[in-house]
């Protein structure tokens, strides 16, 4: 499945914008501040229910105006046509459609249209805490798996009602250990999952990172969580003292990271920034081939900004990879238009190009 045609109305800075675009390759340039990661970002939009940069929808309406809205036709392998909508009030309206169809729930979207992101703000995987490694996990996963999702939900909102109770001064022995049955059932699956999909991210990412830098250096994913040492049960009956005091819930799978390690040591410290980038790179690769397996499509695959920081030949080593058969629709923003004209030339196939000026498609 491929988006065929994109309307956008009060989306960021992009007042209005209609676009057809190729199934294979579609490059739009512009300068920084353009528009041309919004661009991006409403793609993403339409098939994940939300931004990619914030949670908060109100932040994705237009500057002075009341709504957001934004539809995409995606074609199918058949032929057939889907089509999305996404409509965002600024008193925190959100309604999202298939074919005029309402969702009774937004999880229930999640995997129609499978897609992988890759821009400048993924350094946070890197260099920030966790809790942006579940974030990107989760993302994974829950595309190819809705009951991960489900679950996860349900964890969630358990942990922050069990939260809330132990802020109380006398939170009953019975409240906590219905908490800890249903957290650790849902626990379970989740450690499960995210143990098992970290295998598999492994030695695709190792692939890609020596195909893009020639095998230099050894990289290293390890996947690190509390239910290493036992079930979420036996840690939380543990640990109750301790939550009682803190007034909080010191254990769980909200605790899990993903080390990413090269030559042994923190990609954050021992990598430079061209480094990094061919990491998260090759990350995101992975993350692609692994949802292709898992759905039988290609995903959409959104390139914002990726040149940067890379050596000329990494910028053509990724090119040839994402124009070969085996991806499927792909956007590449640059703000360099001779050096999106050289990549069209060299791929020579089904192609669009784009300008963006001030939130204005050209």
């Amino acid at each position: 499945m491929y988006l065929k045609k994109l309307i956008i109305s009060n989306f960021k800075n992009i007042t209005e914008a209609e676009a057809e675009f190729s199934s294979k390759l579609n490059c739009i340039t512009g300068n920084n501040g353009s528009g041309k990661t919004n661009l991006l970002d409403s793609v993403y939009y339409l098939s994940m229910t939300k931004s990619y940069f914030s949670n908060l929808d109100q932040q994705n309406i237009s500057y002075e105006q009341d709504y957001s809205v934004l539809r995409g036709e995606y074609s199918r392998e058949d032929n057939s046509v889907e089509s999305i909508s996404v409509s965002l009030g600024r008193g925190g309206e959100k309604h999202i459609k298939r074919n005029s169809k309402s969702y009774q729930k937004l999880s229930e979207h999640i995997g129609l249209i499978p897609i992988v992101m890759v821009s400048p703000y993924d350094t946070c995987l890197v260099n920030e805490s966790g809790d942006e490694r579940r974030k990107f996990i989760n993302s994974i996963i829950s595309q190819m798996d809705k009951e991960y999702l489900r679950r996860v939900q349900n964890y969630n909102s358990l942990l922050q009602q069990r939260n809330r109770h132990l802020k109380e001064s006398n939170i009953s022995d019975d409240l906590l250990d219905t908490f800890t049955e249903r957290l650790s059932h849902n626990a379970s699956y989740i450690y499960e999952k995210r143990a098992s999909f970290t295998e598999k991210l492994l030695p695709i990412t190792k692939k890609y990172y020596n195909l893009l830098s020639g095998g230099k250096e050894l990289i290293d994913i390890k996947y690190k969580s509390d239910l290493e040492s036992g079930p979420l049960s036996d840690l939380l009956k543990k640990c109750e003292s301790r939550d009682k005091m803190f007034k909080y819930t010191t254990t769980g799978i909200q605790r899990d990271d993903l080390l990413f390690l090269m030559n042994d040591h923190p990609f954050r410290i021992s990598g430079s920034q061209g480094q990094q980038k061919t990491f998260l790179i090759s990350l995101k690769l992975a993350q692609f081939e692994i949802m292709r397996q898992m759905h039988g499509k290609a995903p959409i695959m959104l390139l914002d900004d990726v040149f940067d920081k890379l050596d000329m030949l990494r910028v053509e080593s990724l090119l040839s990879m994402v124009s070969s058969d085996f991806f499927g629709q792909i956007f590449i923003t640059d703000s360099n238009k001779v050096r999106v004209g050289g990549i069209l030339e060299k791929i020579n196939g089904n192609s669009k190009s784009f300008d963006i000026v001030s939130g204005r498609l050209l």
